[in-house]
């Protein structure tokens, strides 16, 4: 079964807001799922063309039953306004290696 990895990108509205009411809180219900992040943050050097969003987010699970198991866990849906009320934002899944 391949690895899954949730790819999000993100443009602020209110960072102190985003940071308080879910990206301080996310760490933990993503490691209750066995997932662990391989991006979060750090400088974007565009090379060819450019994203639209200020931030992007790796995160890797063991696979994609997994990755859908934490987005839809109560743990995750709890805090996810955090993120909707505070930031533009698109998350996918990806099944890669």
């Amino acid at each position: 079964m391949p690895k899954a990895y949730v790819i999000g990108q993100v443009n602020f509205k209110n960072i102190d807001a985003y940071k308080k009411e879910y990206a301080d809180k996310v760490p933990t219900t993503i490691e209750k799922f066995e997932g662990k992040y391989i991006v979060r943050g750090g400088e974007i050097t565009d090379v060819e063309g450019s994203l639209p969003f200020s931030r992007v987010v790796i995160i890797e699970f063991p696979n994609k039953a997994k990755a859908l198991e934490w987005y839809n866990s109560i743990d995750y849906q709890s805090i996810i306004k955090g993120r909707h009320n505070n930031a533009d934002s698109v998350l996918n899944i990806v099944e890669g290696i």
